[in-house]
C-alpha cells in the first residue's frame, strides 16, 4: 500500500489511443474496493489497543483514499463518471464487507492482512492484461509491504499473548477467504466480461487465476502462523 504522500500518478497521461472498456470497468471496480476500504479501515482502527495502532490502521485507510483519487481522475479524464463505474459492484463489494466484520483488533488486522493480499494478488493476475499506462496505475494501487508487516506482527503478537488465539484466526481467515471468492462470482457478472476478458487476455482463466489466490493465501497463513 503506497503512502498517502507518494507522487501521485498524473491523471492526464492518456491511456491508449481508445480508452480499453474493459480496464474502465476494471477501474471502476478498484475505485469502489478503494473507497469502501477507506470506510472499513477508519472505523476498525477504533477497535485498536492504543494510539500508535490505531494510527498505523488509520494510515492504510488515508492511503486507500489516495488511491481511490488517483483512480476516478483516471476515469474522469476519459469522460466516464466515477459513480457510473463504480454502480455495478456497490452490491457485492458491501456484501463482502458487512459479513466480515470484525469483531476485536486481532480479527481486524487480519482482515486487513487478508484482504489486501488477495486483492494485490488479483491485480497482479490480471495487469499484463492491459496496456503500459493502464497497467501501471493498477500496478501503483497496489498496497505497500510495510502494512502487510505491520498486520503481520500485530496477528503474531495476538498469538504470542493467547495461543488460542491462532485456532480462531485461523477459522477467520478461512471465512474472509470463502466470502472474498463468493463474492467474486457476483463481481464477475456486474462486470459485463472484463474481467474475464483481461484474465484471457494474460493466457489464464477465471479457475487458474481462483486457484493461484487460494495457493497465495495458504502459504501466507502458514507464514504468520495461521493454519489454512
Amino acid at each position: 500500500m503506497s503512502a498517502p504522500d507518494a507522487a501521485v500518478p498524473d491523471s492526464t497521461v492518456p491511456g491508449p489511443a481508445t480508452p480499453d472498456p474493459a480496464a474502465t470497468d476494471l477501474f471502476g471496480l478498484v475505485a469502489y474496493g478503494e473507497l469502501l476500504a477507506f470506510d472499513r479501515l477508519a472505523a476498525d482502527a477504533r477497535l485498536a489497543p492504543d494510539l500508535r495502532r490505531r494510527a498505523a490502521l488509520s494510515e492504510m485507510a488515508a492511503a486507500e483514499i489516495a488511491h481511490y483519487r488517483w483512480l476516478t481522475d483516471r476515469l474522469a479524464a476519459r469522460g466516464v463518471t466515477p459513480e457510473d463505474a463504480m454502480a455495478p459492484y456497490v452490491e457485492p463489494l458491501r456484501a463482502y464487507h458487512d459479513s466480515t466484520e470484525p469483531r476485536d483488533w486481532a480479527e481486524a488486522v487480519t482482515k486487513a492482512y487478508v484482504g489486501d493480499a488477495i486483492t494485490d494478488d488479483f491485480l497482479r493476475g490480471i495487469a499484463d492484461g492491459l496496456a503500459g499506462p493502464d497497467r501501471a496505475l493498477l500496478l501503483d494501487v497496489l498496497h505497500d509491504s510495510r502494512y502487510a508487516e505491520f498486520a503481520d506482527a500485530e496477528i503474531r503478537a495476538a498469538i504470542e499473548a493467547d495461543p488460542r488465539a491462532a485456532g480462531r484466526l485461523s477459522m477467520w481467515a478461512r471465512r474472509l477467504l470463502g466470502e472474498a471468492l463468493s463474492q467474486a462470482g457476483r463481481v464477475a457478472a456486474a462486470d459485463r466480461g472484463a474481467l474475464v476478458a483481461l484474465i484471457g487476455r494474460t493466457g489464464g482463466d477465471v479457475p487458474g487465476l481462483l486457484r493461484r489466490l487460494t495457493e497465495a493465501h495458504a502459504a501466507r497463513m502458514t507464514a504468520v502462523g495461521l493454519n489454512n
